[in-house]
């Protein structure tokens, strides 16, 4: 079956936001990614997403989001949730379900706070809802990193932070290639990016969500910090709450039930 996988750019504001679609589907789902979209967009990347999220593209239209291409410094979350509302509207997407995953996650919360009409049902999986000192000495040592242009050991970082150490005795030996290739031209979006995390503050307003939520976490993450799922739950009347035992930040590429949870979350 073939599922019409395309990259494509939308105009936000004053300058443009890169993204991709596929699927075949007659519902809507936007995918909001982490903070990995500092670095690199998903321009390009259609293919490559399609078959890491094919389970999606039989029920759903599947749309994933960068944010826009040009970021002024002190952007908020909550002004990244005002493009993708902008961004929906320019595609003619009046309503969706939502994943937002670490920052995508921060920015789904004001999507679903500021814009209720456009949020269907809404999953918010490794992420926090306010600033919490896990997350403020993680980020910050990546900002530092990334002001300096340390790409290796950025990279390096993020991954000890975020998979657990069954995954990191598989992969470390490759430490020695990271940053060899694919380096970005420029850390100023990171930081933007990396900055907005910290100052992110929904937790007071959480409870003007009221869509259907599903919260996900790991009991082990050493970046959104492991309360951090519980926290929102509980503010968030219409919730449901998993916490992934044994996993980290990046539960959602390896706990392996990841997709099929939220696929029966959003098809009950």
């Amino acid at each position: 079956m073939f599922y019409h996988a395309r990259n494509g750019s939308v105009c936000v504001g004053n300058t443009t936001m890169d993204y991709i679609s596929f699927g075949n589907g007659n519902r809507n789902l936007i995918m909001l990614p982490g903070l990995g979209d500092g670095l690199f967009t998903v321009k390009g990347m259609a293919l490559a997403f399609l078959f890491m999220y094919k389970i999606y593209a039989k029920k759903f239209h599947v749309y994933i989001f960068s944010r826009k291409n040009r970021l002024q410094e002190r952007y908020s979350t909550r002004e990244m949730a005002e493009d993708q509302a902008e961004a929906m509207r320019n595609l003619g997407i009046s309503k969706a379900d939502i994943i937002g995953i670490s920052q995508g996650g921060m920015i789904a919360q004001y999507l679903a706070i500021d814009h209720p009409d456009l949020v269907n049902k809404l999953i918010l999986a490794a992420t926090s809802s306010r600033p919490n000192e896990t997350m403020e000495n993680v980020v910050g040592v990546w900002i530092a990193m990334a002001a300096q242009g340390r790409y290796k050991d950025l990279m390096i970082d993020t991954a000890e932070k975020s998979y657990s150490e069954d995954y990191l005795k598989k992969y470390r030996r490759f430490y020695p290639f990271l940053g060899k290739v694919g380096k970005p031209k420029s850390f100023k979006r990171f930081i933007v990016q990396a900055d907005s995390c910290v100052r992110h503050d929904a937790y007071a307003e959480l409870n003007k969500i009221t869509c259907p939520t599903f919260v996900i976490g790991g009991n082990c993450d050493q970046i959104a910090g492991s309360a951090s799922a519980s926290e929102i739950a509980d503010k968030i009347e219409e919730s449901e709450l998993f916490i992934y035992s044994g996993y980290g930040h990046a539960l959602y590429e390896e706990a392996k039930d990841f997709n099929e949870r939220i696929l029966d979350f959003l098809l009950r």
